[in-house]
Parts: structure tokens; C-alpha cells; sequence
């Protein structure tokens, strides 16, 4: 059994938190809001999960950087982290590039890929 895995997942939810804390991002521009989106990603993934545990897509593989913890068949506890790591990450990217184009006067339009 190994913490390697989860210690690095939680460390980078830990950078994500310090991007949020100095932009003002999520969490410390609108704490319920940004906790709805994240409950609701993590809901939705979760089931994307299952989904795909119940029809034999996915599986647990074992190594030795992992805990070995499940939370369900098939489904390790390091998932719940990646999974708020991926939403979180999402959230402050869409958010951060969103500020940026707004400050430069720019907004994003379909029609500008052409």
C-alpha cells in the first residue's frame, strides 16, 4: 500500500487552490457557486464512472503507487481525487481564460476559427 499516487493528486489540488486564492477565480470569488459546479461534476463523472464499471469498460488497475482503498468495486479511492482535480483544473482554466480575454477586449467567437 502506497500514498504516492494520492499525496500527488491532493498536491495538485493544492495548486489549484493557490491559482483560485491569488485570481479570485472560484472558491474566493463565489464559494457556493463554485461548490454547486464542482458537486455537480463530480456527480456526473461518478456516474460516467459507473456507467462504465457496470458494462466492463473500466477497470482498477493495480500498481504499487496506489492505496489499494476502494470505494467501490473497481473504482479506488484515488478516482474521487482525480476526478475533483480534473473538474477543479476545468473550472480555473475555463475561468482564467475567460478574464484574460475580457480584459483584452476580445471575446470568443466561433466564426473567428475560420
Amino acid at each position: 500500500m502506497s500514498l504516492t499516487y494520492l499525496l500527488m493528486l491532493c498536491a495538485l489540488l493544492g495548486c489549484m487552490a493557490l491559482l483560485d486564492h491569488r485570481f479570485r477565480l472560484l472558491f474566493w470569488h463565489d464559494a457556493r457557486r463554485a461548490a454547486l459546479t464542482m458537486a455537480a461534476g463530480l456527480v456526473f463523472f461518478l456516474l460516467w464512472d459507473f456507467a462504465g464499471i457496470g458494462l466492463g469498460i473500466f477497470f482498477r488497475a493495480e500498481n504499487e503507487l496506489m492505496t489499494g482503498v476502494l470505494l467501490a468495486p473497481e473504482l479506488p479511492l484515488e478516482e474521487l481525487f482525480f476526478l475533483a482535480f480534473l473538474c477543479y483544473q476545468t473550472l480555473v482554466l475555463y475561468t482564467l481564460v475567460r478574464r484574460l480575454l475580457a480584459g483584452s477586449g476580445r471575446t470568443w467567437r466561433w466564426e473567428q476559427q475560420a
